[in-house]
């Protein structure tokens, strides 16, 4: 039956979660993750050194820490709109500048040396996009109170959609267009992710001065303020280290010794991603039933084991399985984090305090890229296996202590 023209039913309106966090926050992980993974495969392409792949891939990340202060500060004074839309439409700028130079340039040290700076550059601006995404996001947590965790849930599954398509899609661009087609791809989504920048909300507040002068005092002293959140990031920090050697490691172990190619090395953490997804959506429910500290206490064995049996791998479908079963772990833990931080970190320093976590969460990283620079490619798997030890030393000792702490026990959700 025809309805009449005086009553036609409305559309429905645009979640306000969809527009104001997650469709930005899309688009900005997509450029993440072709950055991330796209460059260090560029670098191995262009130098085929193992040693220049790991210098990439801390030139990659030493820069981002430097800027985490800067940008939570920042955050917390400008608000997350302008930060973000700034931020991307930069980084979009850059990758452009830097296609164009390298489609004029016939090889050798000067391309080289353009890849590593794009390098550093987009992972500072690419940190000032994620930490303003970010506090859009634990504003929105805070917003719908006990479900928290399912707004987590959604932004870490954007996160590793991301993971999952990026990796595969840098690998095919490199294979078929090169640098030109992964800097053209990273441009796209950054100017997209400018043109959704996440709305205002309601209750985000504006830092005084102070807050922005002291930057990682102000996060030191709310971290310091809250032992659960502290014990978590400790020993997630160690674990850290195994994936970053892991991440700068994978393009030299699948290219160079296990005689795989390029595109090879992005399926891989498609893969992972893909077990990590599905982990995040079964972590959902788990922590409705169970509670945090079960759920992250049940990730962490999960992802330790698969990473201590990762130096016995000798096979390419082995390799991939066990980091489909490290990065499954890791999934779950995150949301742990993610849902733990929202509730606890106060809303007035919320971008400084998170600034200081990922500071603290990625400072391994860099370190990992020196490691795999300085270690021979047939040395790489000791490499991990010691990683792998000290993550399970610092996870086991940080679960053990926050099952006596609130804010992790069973309870908690």
């Amino acid at each position: 039956m025809r309805a009449r023209p005086g009553n036609r039913p409305s559309r429905r309106p645009v979640s306000p979660l969809l527009r104001g966090v997650y469709l930005p926050r899309s688009m900005d992980a997509a450029a993440f993750a072709m950055t991330t993974y796209g460059i260090p495969l560029l670098v191995l392409a262009t130098t085929h050194s193992a040693a220049l792949t790991g210098l990439a891939f801390a030139l990659e990340w030493a820069p981002r820490l430097m800027a985490f202060a800067v940008a939570g500060a920042l955050v917390d004074r400008h608000g997350t709109t302008r930060v973000f839309r700034l931020a991307a439409t930069a980084r979009a700028a850059l990758v452009l500048a830097a296609a164009m130079i390298l489609k004029a340039q016939t090889g050798g040290l000067g391309e080289t040396v353009t890849v590593m700076a794009l390098a550093a550059g987009t992972g500072v601006l690419t940190e000032f996009s994620y930490i303003a995404a970010e506090t859009a996001g634990g504003t929105a947590s805070r917003a719908v109170g006990s479900r928290a965790h399912r707004v987590q849930s959604v932004l870490l599954g954007i996160d590793q959609t991301a993971t999952l398509a990026g990796p595969a899609l840098a690998g095919l661009l490199l294979n078929y267009t090169g640098a030109t087609g992964i800097l053209a791809a990273t441009a796209a989504f950054s100017l997209l992710a400018a043109t959704l920048a996440p709305q205002k909300h309601a209750d985000q507040h504006t830092a005084s001065p102070a807050v922005v002068r002291q930057g990682l005092r102000t996060g030191w002293q709310a971290l310091c303020a809250l032992p659960a959140l502290g014990w978590l990031v400790a020993g997630l920090t160690l674990s850290n280290l195994a994936i970053g050697v892991l991440q700068a490691a994978a393009p030299v172990i699948v290219v160079q010794e296990l005689g795989h190619s390029s595109a090879d090395v992005g399926l891989l953490w498609s893969a992972a991603a893909a077990a990590s997804l599905i982990a995040i959506a079964l972590c959902r429910r788990g922590i409705d039933r169970y509670g945090l500290w079960p759920v992250g206490a049940a990730s962490a064995a999960i992802a330790t084991s698969a990473c201590l049996a990762l130096s016995l791998a000798g096979t390419y479908s082995a390799y991939v399985g066990l980091i489909a079963v490290l990065m499954a772990g890791e999934g779950g833990m995150t949301v742990v984090l993610r849902t733990l931080r929202s509730h606890l970190i106060p809303a007035d320093v919320f971008g400084s305090t998170l600034a200081l976590t990922i500071l603290l969460l990625l400072l391994p990283f860099p370190i990992a890229g020196l490691v795999v620079a300085a270690v021979p490619p047939s040395q790489l798997g000791h490499a991990i296996s010691v990683c792998a030890v000290l993550r399970a030393i610092g996870l086991a000792t940080a679960f053990t202590r926050l099952r006596t702490l609130p804010g992790l026990r069973p309870s908690a959700a």
